[in-house]
């Protein structure tokens, strides 16, 4: 209230009245709407990422115990083979993936950012496999690869007797399965977000490549790519994230077989908790999953806090 509406409100022998109930409501309704939110956050979050913790160092078995075991726990995880199986696929299936989604992504980005007739189809054909779930995408990849009624089937009743397409049936070649199904699925997204990161380049910048006479395939390389370069990390941080968490995927495509050969850090995960009854070990392997999401994160919250005040420093 300013000094002039006192002095009014004091010759008048009326005190102004203060914001209406409504207005209040208006101004508390945003803390009403986030308080239940990061309330629920704030649990999910540290409380259970805290308890999950203390699991871990407990002897916890089929119910959980708090007798404190140090790291027992993480030791017989380390050594056990099937949990380095699981790590060395994690990070297999992650190059694979990555790259390949990121290759295929790029590529038509590219194709569609040439203004092409029917983008808008294009766009919608390429973006609909990240409408359907990693259950829904395994189940269906399942049945291509299945040898008996899938692709092998298709191939054979035209004639090729001899042709064989079992990638998923094979413990040298499964984990191949899964790395393409995931590209199948993921490619779209990493395209939706390399076509709006093109999109956004500055059109003098082109111009200008064009006027000294650089060709499509040098602007795309020296102009263009560079321009959009903290794309890239984005989407490889998005994919990475995708790659540590991957598990209905291959519980739908391959359950983690043939036997042990497509394990991966998530089915083992739940293969402790819910099969072996080791909660303890169960909980140990996923602040491992976690540790290795916080190696992937952290630095890249970092660089965009970084980024961001360097921008604007500059702007």
């Amino acid at each position: 209230m300013s000094s002039i509406d006192t002095d009014v409100g004091r010759r008048t022998g009326q005190a102004n009245p203060g914001p209406s109930w409504r207005e209040r409501l208006t101004k508390a309704l945003p803390i009403f709407v986030l308080v239940p939110s990061l309330a629920a956050s704030f649990v999910y979050i540290f409380v259970f990422t805290s308890w999950t913790l203390y699991i871990s160092l407990s002897n916890s078995s089929l119910l959980p115990s708090y007798g404190f075991v140090g790291l027992d726990n993480y030791a017989s995880l380390w050594s056990n083979r099937r949990w380095n199986i699981a790590y060395s696929n994690l990070f297999f299936f992650s190059a694979f993936y990555i790259v390949g989604a990121m290759a295929i992504g790029l590529a038509l980005a590219i194709l569609i950012d040439q203004r092409v007739r029917g983008e808008a189809m294009w766009r919608t054909i390429f973006l609909y496999p990240l409408a359907v779930s990693f259950i829904v995408t395994g189940t269906v990849w399942s049945w291509l690869y299945n040898p008996v009624d899938g692709i092998q089937m298709l191939v054979r009743s035209l004639g090729w007797t001899n042709f064989n397409f079992a990638l998923a049936s094979d413990r040298n070649t499964a984990i191949y399965a899964i790395i393409i199904t995931g590209i199948w699925q993921s490619s779209g997204f990493a395209m939706a977000l390399f076509l709006a990161g093109l999109r956004s380049v500055d059109q003098d910048l082109i111009k200008a490549a064009q006027i000294d006479g650089a060709s499509t395939f040098r602007t795309y390389r020296k102009v263009i790519l560079p321009v959009i370069a903290p794309i890239f990390l984005a989407v490889a941080v998005i994919q990475i994230q995708f790659a540590i968490k991957t598990f209905d995927l291959v519980a739908a495509l391959t359950r983690g077989g043939p036997g042990i050969s497509t394990t991966f850090p998530a089915i083992y995960v739940y293969d402790l908790m819910f099969q072996r009854g080791q909660i303890g070990e169960g909980a140990a392997a996923a602040m491992m999953m976690l540790a290795a999401l916080a190696v992937v994160l952290v630095p890249y919250s970092f660089y965009v806090v970084w980024r961001h005040r360097k921008e604007s420093r500059h702007g």
